[in-house]
């Protein structure tokens, strides 16, 4: 692990995973995860010659928490990771709730980015013609209901919902088969271990951010290529809200895969990864 510091003082966890010397990318974990996430066969980042870049956001694992913060901040802290790491342009991507983060980068700072991604990724909770939690699971219908109203009433429901307890537990039998594959348990166990260890408050804010406030930035000021994919079968962010981001970006193309649920994106990956460093196929 190394720490970057913040302007403002904050750290920010970083770690890096693949070939030291390879080509960059930085990629922006889900909704309760921490800088242990990744795409969880580490043969490919070797394959394909890639150095993976993660981070805690804020209130994760070991990144100072950021109170009040937006999607949007995200931008300035993986500036400045990429300025401490010696990173010039590179591409950027992120899965269900990191998806909005990586955008929010790509939206603030094009001459950073050569391409950007979001898999399974959430739309602005004020997005316009989009009815949000519509086919919603019922632990994130709930959460944005409580997110609309404060922050205090979001903590309120955490301390009411036990189940909270892992991110296995929130999510429909569906996505189970792909969870219980051995590798992705190896990665997704010590990745949520890290990410409450220093208790939930930093799980919260994402939430807050995700589902209770404006993003900060409108998503059709992105200009660099960008990649959308979900699954037609998401039920923990159905697949409407990547059309609408798909609809709204105008330099975006939508990959919707028919057969995928949100857990999807694993399988997808591979070849995202392979867009983003300048292939034509995702």
């Amino acid at each position: 692990m190394r720490e970057v510091k913040a302007a403002d003082g904050r750290t920010l966890a970083v770690e890096e995973w693949g070939e030291p010397g390879g080509s960059p990318v930085v990629y922006t974990h889900g909704t309760p995860m921490s800088r242990l996430a990744r795409y969880p066969h580490p043969e490919l980042f070797t394959e394909l010659g890639i150095r993976l870049i993660t981070y805690d956001r804020p209130g994760y694992g070991s990144s100072t928490p950021h109170g009040g913060r937006r999607v949007v901040d995200a931008a300035e802290d993986i500036r400045t990771i990429a300025d401490a790491l010696g990173l010039d342009r590179f591409p950027v991507f992120g899965v269900s709730g990191g998806g909005p983060h990586a955008l929010a980068f790509a939206a603030r700072h094009p001459g950073r980015v050569t391409r950007a991604a979001a898999l399974a990724s959430l739309a602005p909770c004020d997005a316009p013609g989009l009815d949000w939690t519509a086919g919603m699971m019922e632990s994130n219908r709930r959460s944005s209901e409580a997110a609309l109203i404060s922050r205090d009433a979001l903590v309120k429901l955490f301390a009411e919902d036990e189940e909270s307890a892992s991110p296995a537990t929130l999510l429909p039998p569906a996505e189970q088969a792909v969870l219980a594959q051995p590798e992705v348990q190896a990665m997704l166990r010590p990745a949520f271990a890290e990410a409450v260890r220093p208790g939930k408050d930093g799980w919260i804010d994402d939430e807050f951010a995700l589902y209770g406030l404006p993003w900060g930035f409108d998503p059709a000021t992105i200009d660099v290529p960008v990649r959308i994919w979900h699954g037609s079968l998401d039920t923990v962010v159905p697949v409407t809200h990547g059309r609408w981001l798909a609809a709204r970006i105008p330099s975006a193309t939508l990959n919707e895969a028919d057969d995928a649920g949100h857990a999807g994106h694993f399988a997808a990956t591979p070849a995202m990864l392979r867009w983003l460093l300048g292939g034509d196929d995702a």
